[in-house]
């Protein structure tokens, strides 16, 4: 399993559009750019969809791309699942990449078939040395990282954005991503505050908890453009 090496060089910020639940979304962000898409297989979320429907989602969309080279990278989102059900699951919906969200440790992710998206939830009072040993710790594993923001009722997709100062010198490094709280009108602030990786985003392009065709594009454009 690998990501790309800390410190080598990169062109743009990376863009993922998590939470898709559908072919046509999924097709409007390959379409508008992004180079990750999320498919939220974490029980019991407002966003999950179940193996046989990510298939027909992934299917779907890899069938309505036949023919176009480098599309972006299929991503399913975990947490605490059994690790032959997570590699079931990724053979049968074409999963690129897992997104471990749970309390999964190295060992658990060398057992992966697929490369791993490690979040890390930023809480309130974090420090910036502690949260870079953590970052690091994985990204020296060869996996890479997301940056999110903590809520003990929630895994993820909370729409809440942690303070962007503590990942100031770690988002921009090789392999990570930043999330929560994201939108098309903020994402341009985040990169040219902590030029990240990559940036990540869920409910900041839905309208009234589904994703909208047009705040996808936006926020695609405005990580651009930043």
């Amino acid at each position: 399993m690998t990501s790309p090496e800390p410190g080598s060089a990169r062109q743009r910020t990376r863009v993922k559009i998590c939470g898709l639940r559908d072919s046509q979304n999924a097709l409007v962000a390959a379409d508008a750019g992004a180079d990750f898409l999320g498919f939220n297989f974490v029980e019991g979320v407002r966003r999950q969809v179940q193996p046989d429907e990510g298939q027909w989602i992934t299917e779907g969309f890899i069938g309505g791309r036949e023919g176009i080279p480098n599309g972006p990278k299929l991503v399913g989102l975990f947490l605490n699942q059994p690790v032959d059900w997570v590699r079931r699951v990724a053979q049968q919906c074409h999963l690129h990449i897992a997104q471990l969200n749970g309390d999964e440790d190295l060992a658990y992710a060398e057992e992966l078939i697929v490369p791993v998206l490690r979040q890390i939830r930023v809480k309130p009072g974090d420090i910036a040395e502690d949260l870079r040993t953590e970052v690091n710790r994985w990204l020296n594993a060869g996996h890479m990282v997301l940056l999110d923001s903590y809520d003990p009722s929630a895994p993820g997709g909370t729409g809440v954005a942690f303070d962007w100062s503590v990942a100031d010198g770690i988002a921009e490094l090789e392999g990570v991503m930043l999330a929560g709280g994201l939108t098309p009108e903020n994402v341009g602030a985040a990169i040219q505050q902590l030029n990240p990786w990559g940036v990540d985003v869920a409910s900041g392009v839905e309208a009234d908890g589904v994703k909208d065709p047009d705040l996808i594009r936006n926020f695609v454009n405005a990580a651009r453009n930043a």
